[in-house]
This record gives structure tokens, sequence and C-alpha cells, in this order.
């Protein structure tokens, strides 16, 4: 018999992670169609997304768990994952391209002031604003991880002057590397347009607050693509009305979906869009997973791993 690998949620892109795995020597259920405690025992591998407290762990036979996104935030708490078991973060070349693309596309727009510009056409208003080359805009990003040192590499490649923060000291050719809390305040005044690209963990939730902010130079813009527990949304709100940020960019959010009454939808220098700036897509995603079952059932390595005690 073949092995079983468990999605959470399939049906809603059934026919994709059908053809995704189409080939391989392995059964394709979802979570919520096939009973979790009557098939339990079946189930070798588990590709999942917040899933519910202790369901994992009522898999007896559990050897993998994919993450179906970059972070394992949605994994941590109680009973969420079983002792023992590996937990694998998708890190593969599609989310990471389109993580970049949508980090390019958000600094280019504010670096080439698109937004006042589409302000100005709908009050038929024709003014050309100053333009700044590349190499005087500085880009720092919050996180050197795969996302953001890829990200990182292709704003240098475009001319910009790019730091990144970390935990530790990263290496990346072109970039500043700024590491540490005691660095954080000059990675911060020497940027003029902050991306977030962090994991979530108990030491960078709340990093976007209003300490932060002020410390950032007067019209800065803050894009936020990590997780929605960085940002302090009342600082960054504080921040915008008082004019001291010129605009951000929001995909991610404490709440989600943003809430109807969130004061977020309406402001006029804030850009949403609903955590989609780059998606796990089943084709690229099913050979990340592949890839890893193959080494697993082959005793090779397998990767890369959580670290739940980093927190990514």
């Amino acid at each position: 018999m073949p092995e079983v690998l468990l999605i959470k949620d399939y049906l809603e892109q059934q026919a994709e992670w059908a053809a995704a795995f189409q080939g391989f020597d392995i059964e394709v259920r979802d979570w919520k169609a096939h009973g979790m405690r009557e098939a339990a025992a079946e189930i070798d591998y588990a590709l999942v997304w917040h899933p519910e407290p202790g369901a994992l762990a009522r898999l007896p036979n559990l050897k993998l768990i994919f993450s179906l996104g970059a972070g394992i935030d949605h994994l941590t708490g109680d009973g969420r994952v079983p002792p023992g078991v590996p937990v694998i973060r998708m890190v593969e070349e599609t989310l990471t391209a389109g993580m970049t693309e949508y980090v390019l596309y958000q600094v280019l727009r504010f670096h080439r002031a698109m937004p006042e510009y589409e302000h100005n056409q709908r009050r038929r208003l024709w003014r050309e604003l100053p333009q700044i080359p590349a190499r005087r805009r500085r880009v720092g990003i919050l996180g050197l991880g795969v996302l953001g040192g890829a990200a990182a590499t292709a704003l240098v490649s475009l001319g910009f002057d790019v730091a990144g923060w970390s935990r530790t000291e990263k290496r990346l050719a072109g970039v500043t590397s700024c590491a540490g809390n005691r660095q954080l305040p000059a990675f911060l005044a020497r940027t003029d347009i902050l991306v977030c690209l962090l994991p979530l963990t108990p030491e960078t939730a709340c990093i976007i607050n209003a300490a932060n902010l002020a410390q950032l130079p007067q019209g800065a813009f803050v894009i936020n693509a990590g997780r929605g527990g960085h940002c302090v949304e009342a600082d960054l709100l504080a921040a915008l009305d008082s004019g001291h940020l010129a605009g951000a960019a929001l995909d991610v959010f404490p709440s989600e979906p943003l809430p109807q009454h969130s004061p977020l939808w309406r402001h006029p220098r804030v850009s949403i869009t609903p955590h989609a700036a780059s998606k796990t897509l089943p084709a690229s995603s099913a050979r990340h997973v592949i890839d890893n079952i193959t080494r697993f059932r082959a005793g090779r390595a397998v990767g890369p791993l959580a670290d739940f005690a980093r927190g990514y």
C-alpha cells in the first residue's frame, strides 16, 4: 500500500494538488473529508496550516510534518506538534520568488511616488514630483533569512542602498548587515523604506512599534509582509497620521481577515493586500514535499527543519 499524505485543506485546490502528486507513489487525503479518528493510524505525513491543537498528536504513525507556509508560528502552542516528529519549513523557489516580486513592487511603488501620482490622477492634477536615484534610497529589511536575503539581493541589483537586520550577522554581497538589539537603532535611522520579513517569535513580536517607528527618518515607508503580530497597528496609524510615516503597505494583520471596522481599510496612506504577498502553489510545493519524502525513505537528511527553540 502507498503511504498517505494528509493535506489541510486539500479540497480547496483538489485538482491542483492531485495533478502535483500524480505519478508519485503516495495517497493524498483531505484533512476534513477523511475522518481523523477512523483513519488516524494510516497517516504517514501531514502538510498543514493552522492545525487544530492536538490534532497532529492523534496521528500515531506520523513521520514528517510539512508547514504549508514559510513560517512555523501557526504550529507553536500546546499540543500542536507531537514530540519527536520533524517539522519541515516550506522553503522553495516559487514561494521565495513570489515574495521577492511583492517586495520589489512595493519598494518601487514608494520609491517612484506612485501613491501620490495615483492621488493626483483622481484629482486630475498634472504635477511632476521629485525623483531620486535608487542609490540614494535606503532600504532596510528586517529579517535576512531565505525570503529576506532574496529580496535584499534583488534590490541591490536595482541599485538600492540596502541594509538588513537579523538576530545574528549575515553576509550578503552589497548588503550592510546589522544584528542584535544594539544595532537596531542605527539600522532604523538609516532606513527610508522598512521591509519586515521576520519570523514571528516572542523576540520579534510588536517590533513595528512607536519607539522603533520614531527612529525611522521623517517621511519613511513601512512594508510588512512578515506576520501581523510584528506590527502594533495603533502605533503605525499614529505615525501615519502625524506625518512621520509617508505610507505603509500591509499584507499581514493580527486578525485575519482584517475586520471591516479597521481604520486601515480607509486610510489614504495605507495599501492592503489579503495575506497574498506570496502563496504556496501546489506544483512547486509538491516537489518540495516529494523530495523530502524520498530523502526520508532513503534514510537521508530532510529539511529545512524548523527550530522551535528559535521560533523558525
